[in-house]
């Protein structure tokens, strides 16, 4: 199949399915503007992945379960946030012209490093890859040499163990439990 064929019937699929996308994203996220994000989302993976379509379904049970997917993948990437919200989304690089920011940020990076030690290598790994890198769970398969079942297991359990070791304070800080098991 040419560039132009492929092209052409990716806009078709794009022209046909837009709308069932947007709005399972839609009735899934009840956002607009995360619908719109995660339709776009899954239209980049449908280009991407386009030649790994082989038809054993149609196109638009294929292009929703890429939706479906995409969407489970957001809710997992927020269920760090909502725990250690603030945690993750500090961990950049801060701007050099506010030291108390650069404290701030070093701090809560500690933080974050005494919780990941804490956990057990497979764990510790897990949360890096899926929860701070943000890759797939067939990437982190591919990388750790495990099933995909074992990924999502390992780091659903490593999240709620997480969840022991770092807590947030009234002021919105975070305290790291150095008894927590």
């Amino acid at each position: 199949m040419s560039y132009a064929n492929e092209k052409e019937i990716i806009q078709q699929l794009y022209d046909d399915y837009l709308h069932d996308v947007y709005q399972y994203c839609l009735y899934f996220t009840n956002s607009e503007s995360e619908a719109e994000d995660l339709t776009q989302d899954t239209f980049m993976k449908v280009m991407k992945n386009f030649h790994s379509f082989q038809g054993n379904s149609s196109a638009k049970t294929w292009i929703l379960s890429i939706a479906r997917n995409t969407t489970i993948d957001y809710f997992r990437k927020r269920k760090i946030q909502q725990f250690l919200p603030e945690l993750f989304s500090r961990i950049s690089p801060t701007s050099y012209g506010d030291p108390e920011a650069n404290v701030e940020h070093l701090e809560e990076w500690e933080e974050l490093q005494l919780a990941l030690l804490k956990l057990k290598p497979d764990f510790r790994n897990v949360v890096i890859l899926r929860g701070l890198k943000e890759l797939s769970i067939k990437e982190t398969a591919e990388i750790l040499d495990w099933k995909e079942s074992k990924v999502k297991v390992d780091y659903h359990r490593a999240l709620k163990q997480l969840q022991s070791f770092v807590t947030k304070n009234k002021e919105g800080g975070f305290i790291f439990h150095e008894d927590a098991k």
